[in-house]
């Protein structure tokens, strides 16, 4: 009697991130649930899947109770796609890579120079349509390196050639920009409280800026990455004519270099930058479903040094660890030392390459190899 009074008061939170490639953060959510279960039948599990401004932001929201809201935007490429944003009680969830992320593009295609933010921009524009108060602007997973100009553009400024033509889409396209008129943004932007939500604090420009660090993963050749710096350089300069110093400030501020430039055109909005997962812990109602609970489970596809850089376990663990909670981990590849992971606030971590080492089985068959991790860590921590 005395392990049945302990498992019932024992309430496990599982606020870990999708394995990308494989799972869902909500499939995460509901495949450690059942191998918990698994050995523990009557355990009180609390699902909260969780994003760091990425790719399956939204969906995290969703999870969570907001609306998911569907609309017809620009793709990168110019194509239309559809688009979702998530809305509740006046804030809306907008993640960009849903209009211009590298999932937009055909397999294989890469279009580093031409590829636009313009949908983003009318994500945004479709969330102040639906009276949003609050918007976190989730950046990550971008196909595009143009500094968010097509998002502004969307968003009612223009950019302009000598000749007063507008200047072609993508970063490439700055090139040849001469001048911006900012005058014709939409006014409900001043009002809303725009907050960049990210974990990329790299600056537009240089050795650690858009083009550099990020545009080799979008297809970008060396010369590509010198034309599309020089180019972002250039929409800067001419910005800070249009918008005084504050665009030459924003230009070297943390968080412009996000998604290929996407976050110095939301700060030129007035986007306050914040790291990603602590946006969305508040958003998602992440502190009392932490007090509810004694273990957390977190976790993301790998455990490795960008995880320790602002990624999702590593805001849950540290939240987590403030208020004294204990927190274990679960992870397709673990390339994290035990002393990291204890530094992180992470007691353990489980790997499905410790169930299955083949790596192309793991992702094929993570579901059920992701259960039996779980029960691993039911016999390990809740037994």
């Amino acid at each position: 009697m005395a392990d049945a009074a302990v498992n019932e008061t024992r309430r496990v939170l599982i606020a870990a991130d999708k394995f990308k490639g494989s799972l869902t953060a909500v499939q995460v959510a509901e495949r450690v649930t059942a191998g918990l279960r698994g050995v523990v039948p009557d355990l009180r599990v609390e699902a909260l899947p969780v994003a760091d401004g990425g790719d399956g932001t939204v969906d995290a929201a969703v999870a969570a109770g907001f609306e998911r809201r569907e609309v017809r935007v620009a793709g990168p490429l110019g194509q239309e796609v559809t688009a979702a944003f998530a809305l509740r009680d006046g804030t809306a969830v907008v993640e960009m890579a849903e209009a211009s992320g590298l999932q937009r593009l055909p397999a294989g295609v890469f279009a580093p120079l031409t590829a636009s933010t313009y949908g983003s921009g009318e994500l945004l524009r479709a969330a102040l349509d639906a009276g949003a108060r609050t918007i976190v602007f989730g950046v990550g997973g971008s196909a595009t390196t143009d500094g968010g100009a097509g998002m502004l553009s969307a968003l009612g400024a223009r950019f302009l050639t000598e000749e007063g033509e507008p200047v072609p889409p993508g970063g490439g396209g700055l090139a040849g920009l001469a001048r911006a008129d900012l005058s014709g943004l939409d006014p409900r932007l001043a009002s809303v409280d725009l907050v960049l939500a990210s974990d990329v604090d790299n600056p537009l420009t240089g050795p650690k800026g858009a083009p550099a660090v990020y545009g080799p993963q979008k297809g970008a050749s060396p010369d590509d990455v010198e034309t599309l710096d020089a180019a972002l350089a250039r929409f800067a300069k001419v910005l800070e004519a249009e918008a005084g110093p504050r665009a030459a400030e924003y230009a070297v501020s943390p968080g412009a270099g996000a998604a290929g430039g996407i976050g110095y055109g939301a700060l030129l909005l007035g986007a306050r930058f914040r790291p990603g997962i602590e946006v969305m812990l508040d958003v998602l109602g992440f502190a009392p479903a932490l007090e509810r609970a004694s273990l957390v489970v977190t976790g993301e596809g790998s455990l490795d040094e960008q995880t320790l850089h602002g990624k999702a376990p590593a805001g849950v663990a540290a939240a987590a660890r403030a208020a004294g909670k204990q927190v274990v981990a679960v992870c397709g590849r673990l390339a994290l030392p035990p002393e990291a992971l204890r530094r992180a606030g992470i007691a353990e971590a489980y790997a499905l390459t410790s169930v299955e080492p083949d790596v192309a089985r793991c992702i094929a068959h993570a579901g059920p190899i992701l259960e039996r991790v779980a029960e691993s860590i039911a016999r390990d921590f809740l037994s």
